[in-house]
């Protein structure tokens, strides 16, 4: 679905707004009446316009109480005030995002995983963010490490063993993130598993060791730290086997 054109929305807000003002008519001797800028058919034809906009616009509850009914006397005196608010809004969009935020979700990173984030708090909150993340990824290597009682491997041979479908051997313990049924889902939450952290240590912890001299944009780091917990979760919530 395509966006909301603004511009074309306020002109014909606008177009009716301006068709619906009302002048109060009195000649002598008569009682008097109000009559609008524009004839009864030309607002009704722009009113099937505006009506879409307005509930485009508007929140649910601001057009609860209106009651549109096609040819009704009087209708747009209903729609005439909820156009108004409706310009309103689109014209001051971008001040209300803003300042009020437009909504979307907010990550952070003190409620990643612990792990994840115990490993990058000091640096984190001093503003270095790409120290930070690789604190973080040295924390979750070393928790990994302690879970599987390894310390012979590391990093993404250490998360390629772990996560292998393989039975375990002595000495190298599995991490199962489902019960090993035999069925493709395990395979396939074995394989995502070692290749998720695959991609971590090819695609982020790599790359920084080259870097050492160039700092990090805040969001940037945040995202990595997001890619960190998914993997510390997995790690974290997965069942150790080991050889009988």
């Amino acid at each position: 679905m395509t966006s909301l054109n603004t511009e074309w929305a306020v002109r014909e807000l606008d177009r009716f707004i301006d068709m619906t003002v009302t002048e109060h008519t009195k000649e002598p001797g008569l009682v008097g009446f109000y009559e609008t800028a524009a004839s009864s058919e030309e607002i009704t034809q722009q009113l099937q316009v505006v009506e879409m906009i307005v509930r485009r616009v508007l929140p649910i509850d601001a057009l609860s109480n209106l009651a549109l009914m096609s040819g009704a006397t009087g209708e747009w005196k209903q729609v005439r005030p909820l156009c108004l608010r409706a310009k309103s809004l689109l014209e001051r969009k971008a001040e209300i995002e803003q300042n009020l935020g437009d909504g979307a979700p907010e990550m952070s990173a003190s409620k990643m995983h612990p792990w994840i984030w115990d490993g990058a708090a000091s640096l984190w909150k001093s503003g270095h963010f790409r120290e930070a993340v690789e604190g973080a990824i040295r924390k979750l290597n070393a928790e990994t490490q302690n879970k599987l009682g390894r310390r012979d491997v590391s990093e993404t041979d250490l998360f390629n063993q772990a996560f292998s479908d393989q039975e375990p051997v002595a000495g190298k313990p599995r991490l199962r993130r489902m019960k090993d049924d035999g069925s493709k889902t395990f395979k396939s939450v074995q394989r995502g598993a070692r290749s998720f952290a695959e991609g971590v240590f090819a695609g982020i912890r790599n790359p920084l060791a080259h870097e050492a001299d160039q700092e990090m944009p805040e969001q940037q780091a945040l995202e990595y730290l997001a890619a960190l917990s998914v993997l510390a979760r997995w790690v974290d919530e997965s069942t150790l086997e080991v050889a009988p």
